[in-house]
């Protein structure tokens, strides 16, 4: 036990020639120095943190109970059972983002021309080349203008949820706007595909330490799951501290959602952000598969894969605004695509609502298993009907 880079004791060891080997990017404030070669493998029970000294020497760091406190939402994969992932998709156009909220108002949007239907089903004919199925938060201004779009999605096998209605930050609206907001959308939503939406992401992110208040409305109006915190440090969003694997919250009115964070690696005490929109697109390719094999190999967790359809359209009308905001939507729009496709061939997918019906499976098989054991099983059970699905509850209550 020592005390080095950390203000925990830890568990740690020079990284060595002949152990288990992956590539890992040495990072400082100027940015990615160099890659080395670095052992992943934690020891029993353990989870593991990279670090690097300031001459860059590399040490592996394994903490117990430094990444878990609340209820993980649903069992880790078990060692050898093969990993899907988490694949998802914000239905929203390129002039509807955060970054140019100061210069394109939402009064305009109807005057400029749309690319998302068109760059959406590029997505969806890239999903189908490689048999990946995944959720798409639309945003509702979209759903109403382009329900065809809407059935299209929800034709081919993808899940649908929500992403508000004006696509405004959360942080930004009272109670009463964030859910009169949210209702729009998502009837909007299911009005124009005629299925339950039972899930919702915020835009950009914005539910934060402040609006917390948020996840109660969203569990009143019967939501089953969000994917809205993201545990970083971030100038437009991110709760630091908060939990970087899917649990289940229980809200200040005492009603539960399932929350599935998207993804982030540690570095030296800090989450960094990973396989997902700019970050996907920006930062080396060999990053975000570091990231794949941290998740599957160490924490057997679900990678949060999300992208946005105006990620693959490099010929998308350029919109004059900040120097850090035109970096952030315009770099790699060309690599997006192959990046996107990179993943579907290396990697299993699924959707949010397959992951929620999996893990209620394993938890009624649990709870069956745990009441065999001790109440003895009914001697005559002909007639008998087996229990509803716990899948269920996927359909809110007052709709048939």
């Amino acid at each position: 036990m020592c005390n080095i880079l950390h203000s925990a004791p830890c568990f740690c060891r020079p990284v060595t020639a002949n152990l288990y080997k992956q590539t890992a990017l040495i990072l400082n404030p100027k940015g990615i120095v160099r890659a080395l070669p670095v052992s992943l493998r934690p020891p029993s029970g353990l989870l593991c943190e990279i670090t690097a000294d300031k001459t860059n020497k590399m040490t592996e760091h394994f903490t117990d109970g430094a990444f878990t406190s609340l209820q993980p939402a649903g069992p880790k994969a078990s060692v050898g059972t093969a990993l899907t992932h988490i694949l998802s998709v914000d239905v929203e156009d390129y002039f509807q983002v955060e970054a140019f909220a100061d210069e394109v108002s939402r009064e305009s949007w109807d005057q400029r021309p749309c690319r998302v239907a068109g760059n959406t089903q590029r997505v969806l004919d890239l999903f189908d080349e490689y048999q990946a199925r995944g959720t798409f938060f639309f945003v509702g201004w979209v759903a109403e203008r382009f329900p065809e779009l809407v059935r299209e999605v929800q034709s081919r096998g993808h899940e649908l949820a929500c992403h508000s209605y004006w696509h405004r930050t959360v942080y930004s609206l009272s109670p009463g706007e964030f859910r009169e907001d949210t209702r729009r959308a998502r009837q909007t939503i299911e009005d124009a595909a005629g299925v339950p939406v039972i899930g919702y992401r915020a835009p950009s992110w914005s539910i934060t330490k402040d609006c917390l208040w948020a996840l109660d409305i969203l569990a009143e109006e019967g939501f089953i799951y969000d994917s809205s915190i993201y545990p970083i440090r971030h100038d437009l969003y991110g709760v630091p501290g908060a939990q970087r694997f899917p649990y289940t919250r229980v809200c200040g009115n005492g009603l539960q959602l399932r929350e599935f964070p998207p993804a982030t690696l540690r570095f030296m005490g800090n989450n960094l952000p990973v396989a997902g929109g700019g970050y996907l697109r920006i930062f080396p390719s060999i990053y975000n598969e570091l990231a794949f094999r941290i998740f599957e190999k160490n924490y057997r967790q679900r990678v949060v894969v999300y992208l946005h359809p105006w990620e693959i359209d490099p010929e998308q009308p350029r919109i004059r605004g900040k120097l850090k905001s035109r970096f952030r939507h315009y770099t790699n729009l060309r690599q997006m695509r192959a990046r996107v496709a990179a993943l579907l061939k290396a990697h299993r997918f699924e959707r949010f609502c397959d992951v929620l019906a999996a893990d209620d499976a394993l938890a009624r098989s649990a709870a069956k298993s745990s009441s065999q054991s001790t109440v003895p099983a009914p001697q005559d059970t002909e007639g008998s009907l087996p229990p509803a699905p716990r899948v269920a509850v996927l359909q809110r209550e007052g709709q048939s």
